[in-house]
């Protein structure tokens, strides 16, 4: 067996040495430079050298900090659930994950700061993201595939969290920082929260913590859905929460960083504990004890993680800066059945990459990188049906753009090498993705482009190497240690326009997959759990969307306007052996918001279609319309000072997330109202 973590580590303690050295010089021979003004509209998840989200190719979405200063506390997939062809696992609170444009699980990565996340959360369902958005400063989302800076398993989309814990800029002003708290009636949640940062000459400190806490939701209507009810010839009881939903949450970390005007070195700690429970997940009584009762599954995770980043620019040359950063993170996931001790996963590993950045010659960007990963995958206990897996990955990259204003190119090429190596049997896949499109400027408000793609991806180690009852997703799952990569060839139309009080944005996209992954039912029973057998097999599929924004200015004047917004999405996935599982329907949002000096209004409807079109064994979704009024108040003369609330779901309406495992067991929220502050400073 190969083992690369002791290369990987000696590798990384080298980079860091000799970056240390080279900043730490360079800071000591200049003070910190002045804080330069942000342009939020810049991206950098996908694009490492920054493109405008105006000019882009890829399908972006960012929630910057004003937006997540006042956003509910929650988990990462409820929190980006509703945006153009984005939804939410749904699983439970405390473990919800991205799907992106119908795709989830191992498809869609979720990074921090442009490193994985080095937990377990890909692996099921029930499987919580070691992170949580308090912390982010950002939150970028990049629908379709991203493979050529991240790595197959990116095939899907990405939701990168950049935070701040390891600044680049001094403070401002010396000290800045913010607070936030914030209070929910439909689980009686509560959220406090802070980060500090300070300058101490060229070095610059960070602090933060976050506390999040949650009882069991309420519902409009029966937990059970309609559906189930029927199938079991049962009738709806009383009850009006769903229980087992509770959440706990502490996290807290810091980070220095030496900063000076060539550049900068840093380093951070971050911890995260955390507790859930998992509706739907009970264990049978003791047949023996009469009055035993189902014992409830909750979930305790813990991860400590170290991380390092650095930039070097430099005054000559084809490159004009060096990107380093590195994370090694400890996670343990314990299932709880009562207070016994259930399965455990472990995840331990580092990751690691270096960019170039090219100097922009004559309208000419690009970047040259190199991404090394190790981590190891552990499982103990009944549920443990994926065996220790030793996983291995290095990738080099290039994205090339061209752009001369009224025309340009954009293009890129990857080589990936991705190594498992479990007692089940080792796997090695060499991957090529690449991508190309053409963009126009017809006109100074619109920006029209085409591109297309060719990405490889390895299956996971879930895929590969199942073999056992997974009670998460009710099924005894079978991997397959003949899997090829999956390929997806796909082509995606952009248009941007943005005139005066109108802005639009579309993306139209068809994906194929040869060899796509799929889990389908055997038509057989496991004896031992009486669950329904699934095997892991390849076949070719197709999915097809768009995705549509627009937003018209109804009245200005000064800090004060009306603003009416609409969004829709809609993915249809069809694969051999039928519809895809879990695709979710069509939506359309539409929004009217009023925002002024001293106060923000506004009033949103967003109705979701049926899904009739399902896979064997999953049952149709009703459609639904959810309403919500949310406002914000400043109410001092330092702006900084916000008061928010909002009412969701105000008609009680009851609603299902079809890509949901729970979907039947637990629907979404019932009427909730949340308020809160926050202040920046």
């Amino acid at each position: 067996m190969t083992h690369l973590k002791p290369r990987l580590s000696r590798t990384l303690l080298l980079a860091a040495a000799s970056w240390a050295a080279l900043a730490g010089a360079a800071a000591a021979q200049t003070p910190p430079r002045d804080r330069p003004a942000t342009l939020d509209d810049v991206i950098v998840t996908g694009t490492p050298f920054g493109v405008t989200d105006r000019a882009s190719l890829l399908a972006v979405e960012v929630l910057d900090e004003e937006y997540l200063a006042v956003a509910p506390a929650s988990t990462l997939g409820d929190l980006v659930n509703g945006l153009p062809g984005v939804r939410s696992t749904n699983f439970a609170p405390g473990a919800s994950r991205p799907v992106i444009r119908g795709l989830s699980g191992p498809r869609v990565q979720v990074l921090t700061n442009g490193l994985g996340m080095i937990d377990a959360s890909s692996v099921s369902p029930d499987h919580q993201v070691a992170v949580d958005p308090a912390e982010a400063r950002r939150i970028e989302i990049v629908r379709g595939p991203s493979t050529l800076v991240f790595g197959g398993s990116a095939i899907g989309g990405v939701v990168n969290i950049i935070d701040d814990r390891i600044p680049s800029e001094p403070a401002e002003g010396g000290l800045d920082g913010h607070i936030s708290a914030q209070a929910s009636t439909i689980d009686e949640g509560t959220s406090l929260g802070g980060r500090l940062k300070a300058n101490a000459g060229p070095l610059v400190f960070t602090v933060d913590g976050f506390t999040r806490s949650a009882s069991d939701y309420g519902v409009p209507v029966f937990p059970e859905s309609r559906r189930l009810l029927e199938e079991e010839g049962e009738a709806a009881g009383d009850e009006r929460t769903v229980e087992n939903t509770f959440v706990k949450l502490d996290q807290y970390g810091a980070g220095v960083s030496w900063i000076g005007s060539r550049g900068y070195i840093g380093g951070s700690v971050k911890h995260v504990e955390t507790t859930y429970g998992v509706p739907g997940h009970a264990h049978e009584p003791d047949p023996l004890d009469p009055d035993a009762e189902e014992e409830g599954v909750s979930i305790g995770l813990e991860q400590t993680r170290y991380d390092l980043r650095g930039e070097l620019p430099f005054d000559s040359g084809p490159f004009s800066a060096a990107r380093l950063s590195a994370g090694w993170a400890d996670y343990a996931h314990t299932e709880f059945e009562g207070d016994e001790v259930g399965t455990q996963f472990f995840s331990e590993g580092y990751e690691g990459r270096l960019e170039l950045i090219q100097r922009e010659r004559d309208g000419w960007q690009g970047v040259v990188g190199l991404q090394l990963l190790d981590r190891t995958f552990d499982a103990v206990g009944d549920e443990a049906y994926v065996p220790r897996t030793e996983i291995a990955e290095q990738g080099l990259y290039t994205v090339q753009r061209f752009d001369r204003g009224a025309v340009g190119f954009e293009g890129g090429l990857r080589l990936d090498n991705r190594s498992l190596e479990s007692l089940a049997g080792d796997r090695d896949f060499t991957n090529v993705s690449a991508s190309a499109g053409v963009f126009f400027r017809p006109s100074a408000p619109l920006f029209l482009g085409l591109s297309m793609a060719r990405n490889e991806r390895a299956p996971s180690e879930v895929e590969l190497f199942a073999e056992g009852a997974h009670i998460a997703t009710g099924a005894f799952e079978v991997g397959d240690i003949d899997l090829n990569s999956e390929v997806a060839t796909s082509i995606e139309a952009t248009v941007h326009y943005a005139s005066g009080p109108f802005e639009f944005d579309l993306h139209a996209y068809q994906a194929g997959y040869d060899g796509f992954i799929d889990l389908r039912p055997t038509g057989l029973e496991d004896p031992d759990s009486d669950l329904p057998i699934f095997a892991y097999v390849q076949t070719d599929a197709t999915f097809r969307g768009f995705e549509a924004e627009a937003s018209y200015r109804i009245w200005e004047d000064g800090e004060r306007a009306l603003t009416l917004s609409g969004a829709a999405d809609w993915v249809r996935a069809s694969t051999d052996l039928g519809p895809a599982a879990r695709i979710p329907p069509w939506s359309v949002t539409t929004g009217l918001d009023w925002t002024s000096r001293l106060f923000d209004v506004g009033l949103q409807a967003r109705h979701v279609g049926e899904q009739d079109r399902t896979a064997a064994f999953e049952r149709p979704t009703d459609s639904y319309t959810l309403v919500s009024l949310k406002a914000a108040v400043r109410p001092f003369a330092d702006r900084n000072v916000v008061l928010f609330a909002e009412a969701a779901n105000l008609t009680d309406k009851e609603a299902r997330e079809h890509a949901s495992f729970q979907k039947d067991i637990a629907p979404l929220p019932g009427r909730n109202l949340r308020m809160g502050l926050t202040y920046r400073f």
